[in-house]
C-alpha cells in the first residue's frame, strides 16, 4: 500500500512523511516546491514537483504508484497574507483541495486524511475550542479549511470516501535528531522568525499586538510540536483503513501560551536576548486559542507527548545547526 501525500516536502509534511516511512508505510510526494525543500524528504520517497490543482496529473501519480490513500497537506498558512491575497488562498486551499478529491474519487482511492486548521474557528467566545465550537472564520485563510472540510464531508456522503480532518493548532519545533524542521526562508511562523533574530540572520521582529485582553496583552495560542502532529496523521490513517468512523478532530496540547512566554523561552534556550519590536494588531488574528484535544484521545489514542520547552528546544538545534551550516 502507498501513500500519497501531498505537501510532503513542506514543513509538517515532511515529518508525515518521515512518520509514515518510520512505520514501514509506503509513501509518494507531491508538491509544488513553493515552500516545500527535497533535502527534507527522506532519501528514497519518489517526489513528483507537480501542484495539487493539476487533476490529471495527481490521478497519473495515483495510478502509477499504486496509492490506496492520501494525506493532503498542501496549501497556504498565512492567515495574515490571505487577508491581504484571498483569491491566493482560496485558489491553493479550496481549489487544490477540489481537484484532490476530484483525483482520488476518479481513482478508487477512498481513504483522506486533511490537514486542516484550528482557524476555523475564528476567534472562540469560550475556551478551551473543542470540536462542538462554532465554525466561525475570521480569515480567508480559515474560510478556505473550512470549505476543504465541507467538501471532503461531501464528497464522503456521495462517493463513500472515509475522512479524518485535523484541525492543527500552531504547529511549532523540529525532529527531535535535529535532521529536519521548518524552514525560515518562506514561514511566517513566530519560532523560526525569534530563531533567525537571534542569530543575527534577520531585524528584530515585530509583535502583533501588546493590548490583547491577556495577562501580559499579547497573543495566546496552543502550540504543538510537529512530531506530534506527525504522529497524528499515521494514527488518523490507521484509524480509516482499520474502518474506523470519519471525524473533525482537534490537534493541540490543551495549554495556551503568550508570545511573549515563547520569546522568553527561547532567550533562555538560545542563551541570549531575542531583538523583538511591537506592532500593531494583524488583521485575521484572534486574541486566545487553545483546544481541548479530548475526543482525539478517544478516538485515535493520541495525546501530546511534547510540551513549549521541549519545542524551543528542537527548534533552537535545528535553526542554529542549519546557520552554521548556511
Amino acid at each position: 500500500m502507498t501513500i500519497l501525500v501531498t505537501g510532503g516536502a513542506g514543513y509538517v509534511g515532511s515529518h508525515v512523511v518521515h512518520a509514515l516511512t518510520d512505520a514501514g508505510r509506503g509513501v509518494v510526494v507531491v508538491d509544488n516546491m513553493r515552500t516545500g525543500s527535497l533535502a527534507a524528504v527522506p532519501s528514497g520517497t519518489p517526489v513528483h514537483i507537480i501542484d495539487v490543482t493539476d487533476t490529471a496529473a495527481l490521478e497519473q501519480v495515483i495510478r502509477d504508484h499504486g496509492v490506496t490513500a492520501c494525506i493532503h497537506l498542501a496549501g497556504l498558512k498565512n492567515p495574515g497574507e490571505s487577508m491581504k491575497d484571498p483569491g491566493l488562498y482560496f485558489h491553493n486551499n479550496a481549489t487544490g483541495t477540489l481537484s484532490v478529491l476530484n483525483a482520488l474519487v476518479g481513482t478508487g482511492v477512498r481513504d483522506l486524511v486533511f490537514s486542516s486548521s484550528c482557524s476555523v474557528y475564528g476567534a472562540a467566545e469560550k475556551l478551551p475550542i473543542t470540536e462542538d465550537s462554532p465554525l466561525q472564520p475570521i480569515s480567508p485563510y480559515g474560510h478556505s479549511k473550512l470549505v476543504g472540510e465541507r467538501m471532503i464531508e461531501a464528497y464522503g456522503n456521495a462517493h463513500g470516501l472515509r475522512w479524518m480532518s485535523l484541525r492543527y493548532f500552531n504547529a511549532a519545533g523540529a525532529a527531535l535528531d535535529g535532521s529536519i524542521g521548518e524552514d525560515w526562508g518562506p514561514t511566517h511562523n513566530l519560532v523560526p522568525l525569534l530563531a533567525k533574530a537571534a542569530l543575527g540572520a534577520r531585524p528584530p521582529v515585530t509583535l502583533f499586538g501588546s493590548d490583547y485582553p491577556t495577562e501580559d496583552g499579547t497573543a495566546v495560542r496552543d502550540y504543538t510540536h510537529v512530531v506530534d502532529l506527525a504522529e497524528a496523521h499515521v494514527l488518523a490513517l490507521g484509524h480509516l483503513q482499520d474502518g474506523g468512523s470519519s471525524a473533525a478532530l482537534n490537534l493541540g496540547t490543551g495549554t495556551g501560551y503568550s508570545v511573549l512566554q515563547v520569546v522568553k523561552g527561547l532567550e533562555q534556550v538560545a542563551g541570549r536576548p531575542l531583538p523583538v519590536t511591537f506592532g500593531e494588531r494583524r488583521p485575521g488574528d484572534p486574541p486566545v486559542v487553545w483546544a481541548d484535544p479530548a475526543r482525539a484521545s478517544e478516538v485515535l489514542g493520541w495525546r501530546a507527548r511534547f510540551g513549549l520547552a521541549e519545542i524551543l528546544a528542537t527548534a533552537w538545534q535545528w535553526h542554529a545547526r542549519s546557520h552554521l551550516v548556511g
